[in-house]
């Protein structure tokens, strides 16, 4: 009898069996695809890469800002392409090697639950049977296609993030439905090539739930890089490769791109693996469940995009985590307090904790500070013209951390600091006495809590 059985071998499944396995469990990982799930073959790490060759690109252009120059600066597309397949199969590999040392037992294949019995959780895979004492389903997400008129005739000129990762050819023209996250990443990659770009956003704003100051700076610096926006409008038709959309006024217009890459959502996997079979409530298609990542089905638990609350990969693990403290006697709970959520755009963008539109809405009373990331001397002698800001939330009251907001590289590296100053409920008394590194961007995040 197997102690512990997991459907998706994403960031929720390998860390889980991962962090199994060391404690001594038994563990068998069901994947049909590769290891790493979307994160790390179709999301996460192949747009990182892409978008580190980008900004490297941007570096050579403008080297004289810094002194250097170099002369013609160009790039090799298909070259920048094959990197990415190389990364990506070397952390797939490093993924399946810690799978070996922690006897993890991977089975290539779709995985399908037929029920449970007095033995435990009964599974099958390539026609074979399993059985679990406990089942972990982290099945993740796909990219939701919305039913615009013209999609299935537009072929393979609609492309989303699985597609385009893997396109030779570096397309002259790219209209982007959705300014999300993922819509903004490949608007800067492509934009940083030269390849014109318009970004149709239904929202008000790019970035819809992050700090709406930060999401109007980035977009006016992208603006300027020559991306077009067009906010506030719903897309109503596509003709081939020519998007039509409608603002709110009822104007109607269109946008035409060589590939129209479709970016307004995902949606979590719940069908085709026998979750029926269990009973396991849902709610809008997303698995229900608690604080310990437990369903409404005893010893069955989920993690990751399937629950359908933080759809990010470092979420995933660590809720996979919570199920394996709580399956080997260590109490835990999953909090959603400090989750991080980064914009690998150039400059980049990260946050944490509340926004000031979140903190208005919940009647929390706060007060804030912000300041220029040239503040930060590092980010002076790094960013020649750069520009970027750091926003700190406070209690009004007791002074303790609320949110933190960062616009300027490399503020994903730095908002772990800030992380953990929530996690841990840290005032501005506390920070105030933590000593920081000198000199480094993240005194940005000190120096703004002196403002307060």
């Amino acid at each position: 009898m197997i102690d512990l059985a997991i459907i998706g071998g994403g960031p929720g499944g390998y860390v889980a069996a991962e962090r199994a396995g060391a404690k001594g469990l038994s563990v068998i990982l069901f994947e049909k695809r590769e290891l790493g799930g979307v994160c790390l073959n179709e999301g996460c790490i192949p747009t990182k890469t892409l978008l580190y060759s980008a900004k490297i690109f941007d570096y050579a252009k403008h080297g004289d800002k810094y002194g250097i120059n170099v002369a013609d600066a160009t790039f090799d597309f298909g070259k920048i392409i094959a990197r990415k397949d190389k990364v990506v199969k070397k952390l797939v590999a490093g993924v399946g090697s810690k799978m070996k040392a922690h006897k993890i037992t991977v089975v290539r294949g779709e995985a399908l639950i037929r029920g449970r019995s007095s033995e435990g959780i009964e599974i099958s895979c390539n026609g074979e049977p399993y059985q679990a004492r406990n089942l972990l389903i982290c099945t993740g997400s796909e990219t939701f296609i919305p039913p615009i008129p013209g999609v299935r005739e537009a072929g393979d000129t609609i492309v989303t993030n699985r597609e385009i990762l893997s396109l030779r050819e570096q397309p002259k023209s790219l209209v982007i439905i959705g300014g999300g996250v993922i819509g903004m990443e490949f608007a800067s990659f492509y934009n940083g090539l030269g390849t014109e770009v318009t970004v149709v956003e239904m929202l008000p704003e790019i970035l819809g739930g992050l700090d709406g100051e930060i999401s109007r700076m980035l977009r006016e610096i992208y603006t300027k890089k020559g991306i077009r926006f067009n906010l506030s409008c719903k897309v109503t038709e596509i003709k081939g490769t020519e998007v039509v959309h409608v603002n709110p006024e009822g104007v109607r217009s269109s946008a035409k791109g060589e590939k129209i890459l479709m970016s307004v959502g995902r949606r979590a996997v719940t069908q085709g693996f026998g979750l029926e079979n269990l009973g396991v409530e849902t709610d809008r298609n997303a698995i229900r469940v608690d604080s310990k990542m437990r369903t409404n089905i005893p010893n069955v638990f989920a993690a990751g995009d399937v629950t359908g609350f933080s759809m990010l990969a470092h979420t995933a693990s660590r809720e996979g985590e919570v199920v394996v403290n709580n399956l080997t006697g260590r109490p835990d709970i999953m909090r959603y307090n400090a989750i991080p959520g980064i914009v690998y755009t150039n400059p980049e963008v990260a946050g944490v904790g509340l926004t000031e539109e979140q903190a208005k809405k919940e009647g929390i009373a706060y007060k804030i500070a912000k300041l220029p990331m040239a503040y930060a001397g590092r980010f002076v002698a790094e960013n020649e013209g750069g520009s970027g800001i750091c926003k700190v939330l406070a209690g009004e009251k007791y002074g303790e951390i609320l949110g933190v907001h960062l616009l300027g590289n490399p503020c994903s590296e730095i908002i772990y600091g800030a992380c953990m100053a929530i996690e841990q409920e840290m005032t501005l008394k506390e920070m105030e006495e933590v000593v920081f590194p000198h000199p480094t961007v993240s005194e940005i995040f000190k120096e703004t809590v002196f403002a307060l």
